[in-house]
């Protein structure tokens, strides 16, 4: 009797040890996937909401005035002139983009810390979508600040217009600053809904 006990709690041992073994908590170290997927989520958010602040911060403090060489017959002058970043609707653009990634990231953190064991799958699929639209968004909003920005680097000779970087330096690092953040914020969301979908695909398994 003794023996055939023990065979028959090995057997059930044995059992929820391959029940265990399919569901994949060994596979992933005794954490489900989707508890991974969410610290993952939280840590780029996290990431996201620091670098749409950064570019904000460096953006919304491009402003620099030199001295410039004015025509005022019969005689030259210098007067101060202001480069801003509200003379180009470009920037504008830009720097409303970020206003609204910037707390997008924010709340979007937040939720990831409310819903870190795992949010229901519509939640997932909506952020799936916002994500896709805020990558589209600052993607945009990206490639017109650096068009800008490579005017104002290289100038354009069929159309006459010159180049401004070589007197406003420190107005052009701050653009071209701005606008790399900008492209790495842009990256971050294509992560983020990368991630999204892969969520929603292990939980479609």
């Amino acid at each position: 009797m003794a023996t055939a006990e023990d065979g028959t709690a090995a057997n059930s041992g044995g059992s929820k040890t391959a029940v265990a073994s399919e569901s994949g908590a060994g596979r992933y170290g005794g954490r489900p996937p989707v508890k991974y997927c969410s610290s993952v989520e939280l840590a780029l958010r996290a990431l996201l909401l620091a670098v749409t602040v950064s570019a904000l911060v460096v953006l919304a403090t491009a402003k620099q005035t030199v001295m410039v060489p004015v025509v005022l017959r019969p005689q030259l002058v210098f007067a101060p002139v202001a480069a801003k970043f509200t003379h180009s609707p470009a920037l504008i653009y830009l720097l409303a983009a970020l206003c609204a990634t910037c707390l997008y990231s924010l709340v979007t953190a937040v939720s990831s810390l409310r819903f870190f064991s795992g949010g229901s799958s519509k939640t997932i699929f909506l952020l799936l979508l916002l994500d896709a639209l805020y990558a589209g968004v600052m993607a945009s909003a990206t490639g017109a600040a650096a068009a800008v920005a490579w005017l104002g680097l290289k100038g354009n000779s069929h159309t006459r217009w010159n180049k401004i970087c070589n007197t406003y330096g420190d107005f052009c690092r701050h653009i071209g600053s701005s606008a790399a953040l900008s492209l790495v914020s842009s990256v971050l969301l294509l992560l983020l809904a990368f991630l999204n979908a892969y969520t929603l695909y292990r939980r479609s398994r």
